[in-house]
């Protein structure tokens, strides 16, 4: 059989660069989720941000996991 590549360094800062994409739409999704809510009744701006930052900690949990697991098992 022939190695036709050999990899070198971390592999695991390739992996979080993928990792990170999922939560940055996420991320997206949320915020533009509650402009569209408030945009469409102001009145509930106060009730709809809350879940905006609920909504908006999870997904940035899903990063901080993704910046972990490479380092954790040292891939």
């Amino acid at each position: 059989m022939e190695l036709l590549a050999e990899l070198t360094g971390s592999i695991g800062s390739v992996g979080y660069g993928l990792a990170a994409i999922g939560p940055g739409i996420g991320v997206g999704i949320v915020w533009a989720a509650y402009i569209q809510a408030t945009a469409r009744q102001p009145e509930s701006a106060g009730l709809t941000r809350t879940y905006a930052f609920l909504g908006f900690a999870l997904s940035e949990a899903l990063a901080l996991i993704g910046f972990v697991v490479p380092f954790v098992f040292g891939i």
